[in-house]
């Protein structure tokens, strides 16, 4: 298996590039520079295997929730790229990622992941790694304020990513004594999302490019509430 993935939904902009199990990536902190940065990282990875685009099997991206501009900047890129190649493309929850990078760093299995949605809100998931070692939901990825969050059963849970920092005292009382630890400082990483890709793309679960949206958990939202109202 031959699989890019690229991630630029926060502060850092990051590719992958899986081949037959082995993963390389490149990663930077780049502020409001993910439009520039994303295609030669993209082109380094590939020039260094020796490969180009069309050789790939699928392209990935993480589809949010995140930056509002970040994630439009991974779709459109993706899109491009995958079309141009005749590729498929495999969307990535970014929270299902953040939950994966800290299995791959620090082996914890049931994570509550969280990210800063702005106006006093997070957005949030929850997640319990299987024995295939990949981070599967438990229910839907959610934004909402912090003390309103949905806790899945049971102890053991360890939150992960900024959203704890955003959010710490308010997280912490919602989940209480079932929470195990925190880690706010990760960031979504391509590595992590090439990952899952590949395991869903061995389940058939891609898209045409036509179709690897982002996903803005907000209009979601908005339009749940609208049904609901109607």
């Amino acid at each position: 298996m031959k699989l890019l993935a690229i991630d630029t939904s926060g502060d850092a902009c990051s590719a992958a590039l899986l081949i037959d199990g082995m993963i390389e990536q490149v990663f930077e902190i780049a502020p409001r520079r993910h439009g520039e940065r994303i295609l030669p990282m993209m082109q380094n990875l590939l020039e260094r295997a020796g490969l180009r685009v069309n050789a790939l099997d699928a392209m990935a991206f993480g589809c949010g929730p995140g930056s509002f501009t970040g994630v439009r900047i991974a779709a459109a890129v993706i899109q491009g790229a995958a079309f141009g190649a005749d590729l498929p493309v495999v969307p990535v929850s970014t929270l299902g990622a953040l939950a994966q990078g800290q299995f791959r760093r620090g082996g914890q299995r049931r994570l509550l992941t969280a990210l800063d949605a702005r106006m006093g809100e997070v957005y949030w998931g929850c997640f319990e790694v299987g024995e295939d070692g990949l981070a599967a939901p438990c229910g839907e990825e959610a934004v909402c304020p912090p003390d309103r969050v949905e806790l899945p059963a049971g102890q053991g849970w360890y939150g992960v990513g900024p959203g704890w920092a955003a959010h710490a005292a308010s997280l912490t009382v919602r989940v209480g004594d079932a929470l195990a630890g925190v880690n706010p400082d990760p960031r979504c990483e391509a590595r992590d999302i090439v990952v899952m890709a590949a395991a869903q793309w061995r389940a058939g679960r891609q898209v045409s490019p036509e179709l690897a949206a982002p996903v803005y958990l907000r209009d979601r939202v908005t339009q749940t509430s609208a049904t609901g109202a109607s």
